[in-house]
């Protein structure tokens, strides 16, 4: 399968909030799983959590491409262009 080109550009910054997503901290919300900007290291929380906070950060900012901020895992996801990578 053939990536897209944001995610063969994204950059790799350091995790702004390494102790979870952002906006729940702030809140005093909850969160399922955690996603990482790849381009300013914002951390938002995944589709399945209440706030949705990833994906608004996507809807606000423009920044096209995430990746997964759980142990283990390291895939990367386009909202842009619908890819995984």
């Amino acid at each position: 399968m053939a990536t897209c080109e944001h995610l063969n550009q994204a950059d790799d910054p350091q995790a702004r909030t390494p102790e979870g997503c952002e906006e729940c901290l702030a809140a005093d919300g909850r969160w399922v799983h955690l996603r990482r900007c790849l381009s300013c290291g914002h951390i938002g929380c995944c589709d399945s959590s209440p706030g949705k906070h990833a994906t608004a950060h996507y809807q606000g900012t423009g920044h096209p491409v995430v990746q997964s901020f759980e142990p283990g895992e390291t895939w990367r996801w386009c909202y842009a262009d619908s890819r995984m990578g």
